[in-house]
């Protein structure tokens, strides 16, 4: 097993040193499985959401109704060619 070696604030310590005492478990046990948490649920390489390819686009218009089907006026020819 290899040796990382991290520097992290006093709060985060202190969590660290608590979760360890209540889990019955090492520090370093803690923290492996909390690295190994988070590297599971990151999407796949080479995925990219509708949100990571909208970028900057979203949340950038601002007016206009906050819901389309609020007036059915807005939906009139709404699926017709």
């Amino acid at each position: 097993m290899s040796t990382l070696t991290l520097k992290i604030p006093p709060d985060l310590e202190r969590d660290l040193e608590l979760a360890s005492r209540e889990e019955h478990l090492s520090k370093s046990e803690l923290v492996r499985r909390a690295l190994a948490a988070y590297l599971n649920q990151r999407p796949e390489p080479g995925f990219r959401s509708a949100l990571d390819e909208a970028g900057d686009l979203v949340g950038c218009f601002e007016g206009g109704p906050p819901d389309l089907a609020s007036n059915p006026r807005h939906l009139d020819d709404f699926g017709r060619s």
